[in-house]
């Protein structure tokens, strides 16, 4: 199938667009929220940017939404509706913001176009009203057992901390970073030790690296810390355990279900995560064992083929679909498969 899609989540996309079909990602000269295009990821060649007021509205066989304004945007750019005369699906990446329980999701009122939740936690957080809502859970392209532990340092992944706060637990980093010193990896770490008041030595930003190198330095540190109080389920963790890492988790949102206990520890109670942080460090052999769980789980839960073989049993439907067959002019559209079977 060729599958239009806008590239929103880097590291949801980078698995996703390892499948079996051909992806269309709009680009802009100017790049931004809608048309980042490839943005110079190594992805395979049936990743294709496209300028979407130019591409052939008929050469489209589906659209994975990820925002609600890419329903109008599809519609008015290829004058097809997602749902109606174009096969579409939603991907819900997030935790519902606001009035939870109580927020209702954007799509809850249309049955046209299947909701897909990344978390069971989140399509059980979101009112899904009346939509078809499924779960296809994360997959990981496996960077392998990179996994050294040789600094006694914790090792965090978040963007923008600073910004975000509580949601991402930059409040409990102070604790943290007084059993032993942080390395902290993602966009706009800078400043974060003066606004958490974490002393000169006790933590070093790292900043934003392309995946293979965060990959490799994360693996140094001994220990995975992931203090997020509210977020669908951080990638970097599923990331962090696929490379062997011994894991402390914040025991919220689907983290619980995502990290078996032999993996380090899941907790709500800080100082819990505290004890075995500091045992954790101290103890590389244990380190290492649990770290060895953790790729273990992750790999058997979170694994690229897995969450390919869901998505594609995901987008065989939807190509049997009415919406796949008719457009409001009368015609017969034709999938990407029969064309090349013609």
């Amino acid at each position: 199938m060729r599958i239009l899609l806008w590239h929103v989540h880097g590291s949801w996309t980078d698995a996703f667009v390892r499948g079996r079909h051909e992806y269309l990602l709009p680009v802009l000269p100017e790049g931004g929220p809608w048309g980042l295009g490839r943005a110079g990821r190594n992805w395979p060649d049936s990743v294709r940017e496209v300028d979407l007021a130019t591409l052939d509205a008929g050469s489209v066989d589906a659209v994975v939404l990820q925002r609600p304004e890419e329903i109008s945007e599809v519609s008015r750019v290829l004058g097809r509706t997602p749902g109606v005369d174009l096969p579409a699906v939603f991907v819900e990446h997030n935790t519902p913001k606001g009035d939870f329980p109580f927020t209702r999701h954007p799509l809850a009122d249309q049955n046209t176009i299947p909701l897909v939740h990344v978390t069971h936690f989140n399509r059980l957080a979101w009112d899904n009203g009346s939509a078809l809502s499924k779960v296809i859970e994360h997959g990981i392209p496996d960077p392998g057992q990179l996994y050294t532990g040789e600094l006694p340092d914790l090792g965090v992944v978040v963007n923008e901390p600073v910004r975000r706060g509580r949601v991402t637990g930059t409040d409990l980093l102070p604790a943290f970073a007084a059993v032993a010193p942080l390395q902290v990896f993602g966009m706009k770490t800078e400043g974060l030790a003066a606004a958490a008041g974490i002393g000169t030595g006790r933590l070093t930003p790292r900043g934003d690296l392309k995946t293979q190198e965060l990959h490799r330095e994360l693996a140094r540190c001994r220990v995975y810390l992931h203090p997020m109080r509210w977020t669908s389920l951080g990638l970097s963790l599923l990331e962090a355990m696929h490379v062997g890492m011994p894991v402390v988790v914040l025991a919220a949102t689907e983290a619980p279900r995502a990290v078996p206990p032999e993996a380090g520890v899941v907790s709500s109670d800080i100082d819990e995560l505290l004890r075995c942080a500091r045992r954790l460090v101290a103890n590389p052999d244990e380190a290492r064992r649990r770290g060895m769980a953790a790729r273990e789980a992750a790999l058997a839960r979170y694994g690229l083929g897995k969450f390919q073989d869901s998505w594609d049993g995901l987008l065989a439907d939807l190509a049997r679909s009415p919406s796949a067959r008719h457009r409001p002019d009368g015609k017969i559209l034709v999938t990407a498969q029969e064309r090349k079977t013609a």
